[in-house]
């Protein structure tokens, strides 16, 4: 117990090198994601880095993962959950839009800043968008539209919130919540009903005025 507790104050563990990696990702990009500056911010040495991972790339790799684990994985989630309408189940897909811990929108930023630069990292961004794109398409079919129409729109929700995303845009919490009804009904063709209204903020703690 002594020796495991000793290993773990002066190697740190799997998880806090991804994480000084991540922190240092969002903050200056992928060339800061370097093992000495990490080391140093994590106050490690250099070599204890090598106990939770071969190398750099490694690293990045599991970066990567983190990322396509949770915003895709999430928001394929979101498109598939229970609704009892369109309208209700595009507000699923919005609570990524809202909840950090469902789609972090400043990793997803960074990863696509890095893929600028690197030819392997823009095939998985682009394999993502794909993913999420079908996905969105089959909630839309899912509800009664056809394959065509049910792609446009699919793409239509998909890329105006990248578009977020790559601009950086900010909004606050309430101006946000006040457009998202006609948002709704512009991408499903459905106006959101009070109740489904009402259990999307009660999410994400907004009471309207």
């Amino acid at each position: 117990m002594e020796q495991a507790t000793s290993d773990s104050g002066w190697r740190g563990s799997q998880e806090g090198w991804l994480e000084a990696a991540y922190d240092s990702l969002l903050e200056s990009g992928v060339d800061s994601v370097k093992i000495l500056p990490l080391a140093k911010r994590l106050n490690l040495s250099r070599t204890s880095f090598y106990w939770f991972f071969k190398d750099r790339e490694e690293l990045l790799g599991a970066l990567i993962t983190r990322w396509r684990e949770k915003n895709t994985g999430n928001l394929v989630r979101q498109s598939e959950a229970y609704a009892e309408s369109l309208a209700e189940a595009m507000l699923n897909v919005f609570d990524c839009w809202l909840n950090k811990d469902l789609f972090d929108s400043q990793f997803e930023f960074a990863v696509r800043s890095w893929a600028l630069q690197s030819p392997e990292i823009l095939a998985e961004v682009q394999e993502a968008d794909r993913v999420r794109v079908e996905a969105l398409g089959r909630m839309f079919m899912r509800f009664g539209y056809e394959e065509g129409p049910a792609d446009v729109r699919a793409r239509t929700t998909y890329l105006v919130q990248i578009g977020y995303i790559s601009m950086q845009s900010r909004e606050d919490l309430a101006l946000r919540m006040k457009r998202i009804p006609e948002y709704i009904a512009i991408y499903t063709g459905q106006i959101p009903q009070q109740r489904e209204l009402d259990r999307f903020f009660a999410r994400h703690g907004y009471k309207p005025e």
